[in-house]
């Protein structure tokens, strides 16, 4: 009985033991060793429209959104390069210049990601190499692609669709005008809110005159650093 008793015990302590093993190797793997991957939050905020601080008859064409992005990793990611692609129908253009910040804007080139999340606005401008795109009415798919570290192709990272109706283009069509698109949890969709006219030192979420001409020159002296996907 003395045996059976002992012999019990030692397999109970055997498989205690091994479950400790268990869950300190998953914690271990959780914290660690997973890597996880990039992910970002639904943009409040997409703004279509013409390059704030401008002169030119034609400024160019850009897109702006804010958003968070984090990593389901606890090591966090490095984000090497992010672009951002538009679909009308046939058409398709790369606004492969990034820039972001809030009050100090940087070119992207390079930033770390934590689990915690990073939150910015980010401005994708067409490439400095005579690219002309317009905004005209219809059905909008926009990508957000972004390309890590080491990684040999850029990833999807964000989908969104949008539509520029006759009526709203309108306004958007008046020099210097550009359409907001703003995020309502309530009802899980996207609206157009307004049309702003912007003075040649505006920009989109309130750029002051150093931010935009330091962007300007960020955006003429850039190059094709956006990692194209098949």
């Amino acid at each position: 009985m003395t045996d059976v008793f002992s012999s019990t015990v030692s397999l109970l302590a055997l498989l205690v033991a091994f479950l400790a093993l268990g869950l300190s190797a998953l914690t271990a793997w959780l914290t660690l060793l997973r890597k996880g991957e990039i992910r970002m939050t639904q943009p409040t905020v997409i703004y279509f429209g013409p390059d704030g601080g401008s002169k030119a008859d034609r400024a160019p064409s850009k897109v702006f959104l804010r958003t968070l992005l984090f990593s389901t990793g606890k090591r966090g990611h490095i984000i090497e390069n992010m672009f951002l692609r538009v679909h009308r129908g046939e058409t398709r253009q790369n606004f492969n210049v990034w820039v972001y910040g809030d009050k100090n804007l940087s070119r992207g080139s390079g930033i770390f990601v934590p689990e915690t999340g990073l939150a910015a606005n980010h401005h994708f401008l067409l490439p400095a190499d005579g690219t002309f795109f317009q905004f005209s009415t219809g059905q909008y798919v926009l990508e957000v692609f972004v390309t890590e570290v080491g990684a040999h192709r850029s990833r999807l990272l964000f989908t969104v669709n949008l539509e520029i109706t006759p009526e709203n283009y309108k306004e958007f069509s008046r020099l210097g005008h550009g359409l907001y698109f703003d995020w309502g949890p309530g009802s899980r969709r996207r609206a157009l809110f307004r049309s702003r006219s912007y003075a040649a030192t505006d920009g989109p979420s309130g750029i002051c005159p150093r931010d935009v001409r330091r962007r300007k020159n960020l955006r003429g002296s850039s190059s094709n650093l956006a990692h194209e996907v098949d």
